[in-house]
């Protein structure tokens, strides 16, 4: 498939270039694989949110924690990651700027506070799509808010084991789980897959895909500020999270054969700008080839401090990596380590 090696994207990267200059007439190329995607823009600002129009009926709401997604239409509104819990209300109060039909549906990407912290908050500003005729529907669908939709691994995270206490009131929590690899809905004269991506970021990851709007909703997948973060203590992996990113470039599609010019799949990361396909391949690459680094050095029997000393995330690291807060390349390469130590 174009754009999955390094020498296709190359090739792809110098086509459009030298045909964009063309057009342009100028002599200097253009770099197609770094152009922001049209919509980019700033559509609204809402207590320090920036709401940015992907497409007529999609946005991306960035500013509010973890990225969350917005798509709008006749049947009302589905809402990707609810953002942290302190934004929420701005959340809910951008969502109003763009549109005043109902949210429909809250799906999450993973059980992160920074995605799910805003669900009840989100949910409950909007209304169930079934009708409520008894009280049975009424809790089904807490009191009749928004559904809010996840894998059963989110479902598992947010509540708790008996007897102890969860992290997240109940009215947060999915009330419609799934187990199997997809789920999907039609919603808005198009069709949403939600992909289940085990032991990748998480044990509970979800990829999005809006067949029609042609954007897919990553998660923590994919976080253009850092290093993905691979949570090994909730059954995330390396392997996992590659194969994760290999699904997201296998469904998203770049502009080709007009690459000059705007147009391709969107993928809307965890954190971070929007990235297509080709940024994908690139994010892929990076991962991969830091695993096998590491993977080389535990083979020749190298310790922990060995590896870390030996730097195998040069090239990346001015780029991804971090010497302090949430999540240091330190942190990184012992997650590598831990894994594919096992």
């Amino acid at each position: 498939m174009i754009g999955s090696s390094r020498s296709s994207r190359t090739w792809v990267a110098a086509v459009g270039a030298i045909a964009a200059s063309a057009l342009l007439g100028v002599g200097e190329p253009v770099s197609v694989a770094r152009a922001q995607p049209r919509g980019q823009e700033a559509a609204a600002d809402a207590g320090g949110l920036d709401v940015i129009q992907l497409r007529p009926d999609f946005y991306m709401i960035a500013g509010a924690g973890g990225n969350v997604a917005v798509q709008v239409g006749k049947d009302g509104v589905i809402v990707v990651d609810a953002g942290a819990a302190e934004k929420a209300h701005e959340v809910v109060a951008a969502i109003r700027a763009i549109t005043d039909r109902p949210i429909r549906y809250v799906i999450n990407t993973s059980a992160d506070f920074d995605h799910v912290g805003g669900n009840e908050t989100v949910a409950r500003a909007g209304r169930t799509i079934f009708p409520l005729g008894n009280e049975t529907a009424s809790v089904m669908t807490n009191n009749g808010a928004a559904a809010i939709l996840a894998t059963e691994n989110v479902l598992v995270r947010m509540s708790a084991p008996s007897g102890l206490e969860p992290d997240y009131p109940a009215a947060a929590w999915p009330t419609e789980a799934f187990h199997q690899a997809r789920s999907y809905m039609y919603f808005n004269g198009e069709g949403i897959e939600i992909l289940h991506q085990p032991a990748a970021h998480t044990d509970g990851d979800s990829i999005v895909f809006f067949r029609r709007s042609d954007v897919v909703v990553a998660g923590d997948i994919i976080d253009t500020d850092r290093f993905p973060v691979i949570d090994v203590t909730r059954g995330g992996s390396v392997q996992g999270e590659i194969d994760a990113l290999n699904k997201l470039v296998e469904l998203a599609i770049p502009s080709i054969p007009l690459i000059w010019q705007d147009g391709g799949t969107y993928v809307i990361p965890g954190h971070g700008r929007v990235y297509e396909q080709l940024d994908v391949v690139e994010y892929r690459d990076m991962v991969t080839i830091i695993r096998d680094r590491i993977q080389a050095l535990i083979d020749e029997g190298r310790t922990l401090e060995d590896i870390k000393a030996a730097r195998p995330t040069r090239g990346y690291s001015r780029r991804y990596g971090a010497d302090s807060g949430p999540w240091t390349t330190a942190m990184f390469i012992e997650a590598m380590y831990r894994d594919l130590s096992r």
